[in-house]
């Protein structure tokens, strides 16, 4: 089969200078030559591809988009390209990357002393240590404010009780970045894996992101020491700062989901006879291949854009939420549809679109479901809350 190319009707590339271009195209290589010859077996296995981990690292994947303590720095449409590619690989490949750069290195980059950034940040960035973050939890989910976890002060330590489910990396990371109550308000401890009273248990039985490590968190008299708290977060809006930030990649991710299981399907159609032709030939396959690659180009349209305001320091959450909102079900929508070009060859593993379908139901669900998206960007038009009070 031909290499993958890429899905560019507006000729997006002559908007992207060299240095994004190279960005992508090293990160197509990588994903293409090194996740796609692999990602089968870990999905059937229910594994991640942690034979990848040091590639990425020396790639600079991780963390691209922040600066200092030997991160690589890169514009935000060069990092938004880096994860379009990811997920073109596997959802939950992108989903790595995403939970170790933008919610646990940026939480610390963003709210971390001095000290932290230094002691983490580095080792964080080539792959040497891995990180998850508990914010979810078995009954709070899109309402996070609703969270048990607490943390209670005692002499030079803070000792953390409670549950975090759905945590992406839990199971292989070295430290967790856990939010919790306090009699001040919400907080953001570093909480390494080995310390006492700290559990990580796999989430089994899961039909969607199989090679993506989801685990329970449990937090029994956990100690830390006082010194592993994030000074610089206070209440929910520490944790809804990264969750911005990975939703931003979210939204780019989502698009390389959506090319995979596009070219797949384009490829499939013009060479599958039916009839005397190819199925491509006929009017109902090309009204499905044009409605798929007309939404992913609004989508890279809208992905491009949403760069440019987050490189000019002037991106709102609200136009996030629009972004990823869109684009996941433009994706899901996307997968479904090219799922039925395949036909009956579409649901095995020979092929990339049910894969890419399953994990896109979850990509759909988390860091803000679909319908929280909506009220979000709803009360950012009307000016009225839709959320209970």
């Amino acid at each position: 089969m031909a290499a993958f190319e890429g899905v560019d009707y507006y000729a997006l590339d002559e908007l992207l200078n060299d240095e994004q271009k190279l960005v992508r195209d090293t990160v197509r290589e990588f994903v293409t030559d090194q996740i796609l010859p692999i990602i089968n077996e870990h999905q059937r296995e229910g594994t991640f591809p942690e034979e990848a981990l040091p590639v990425m690292g020396e790639m600079g994947l991780l963390g691209a988009n922040l600066e200092g303590y030997g991160l690589p720095g890169l514009d935000n449409i060069s990092y938004g390209l880096i994860l379009q590619e990811l997920e073109r690989g596997d959802s939950g490949v992108r989903s790595f990357v995403s939970v170790q750069g933008a919610l646990c290195m940026y939480s610390i980059w963003r709210f971390g002393s001095e000290a932290q950034k230094e002691q983490w940040l580095p080792a964080m960035g080539s792959g040497d240590v891995i990180a998850c973050f508990g914010l979810t939890e078995p009954d709070a989910g899109s309402d996070p404010g609703a969270m048990r976890t607490r943390a209670e002060r005692d002499g030079d330590e803070w000792v953390l009780n409670g549950v975090k489910y759905w945590i992406t990396n839990g199971n292989m990371a070295q430290l967790a970045i856990v939010w919790a109550k306090t009699e001040d308000g919400i907080r953001g401890f570093l909480v390494p894996t080995d310390s006492p009273g700290f559990t990580a248990n796999k989430v089994t039985g899961k039909y969607s992101l199989r090679a993506s490590d989801t685990a329970e968190l449990v937090l029994q008299g956990c100690r830390i020491p006082a010194a592993n708290m994030l000074p610089d977060a206070e209440g929910l809006k520490g944790p809804l700062t990264c969750l911005n930030q990975a939703r931003y990649g979210i939204a780019w991710g989502a698009v390389g989901a959506a090319m995979a299981c596009y070219d797949e399907a384009l490829r499939y159609a013009k060479n599958r006879i039916a009839f005397g032709r190819p199925i491509a030939a006929t009017q109902l396959m090309q009204e499905l291949l044009v409605e798929c690659v007309t939404e992913i180009t609004k989508a890279q349209l809208m992905c491009l854009r949403l760069g440019q305001l987050k490189e000019a320091g002037t991106v709102t959450p609200q136009q996030i939420s629009m972004a990823k909102r869109n684009n996941v079900r433009m994706a899901l929508n996307t997968a479904r549809t090219c799922r039925e070009i395949l036909g009956g060859n579409g649901i095995l593993d020979d092929y990339q679109s049910f894969r890419h379908m399953v994990n896109l139901e979850s990509v759909y669900t988390y860091e803000g479901t679909h319908q929280i998206h909506t009220l979000i960007v709803g009360h950012d038009i009307t000016g009225y809350s839709a959320f209970g009070e």
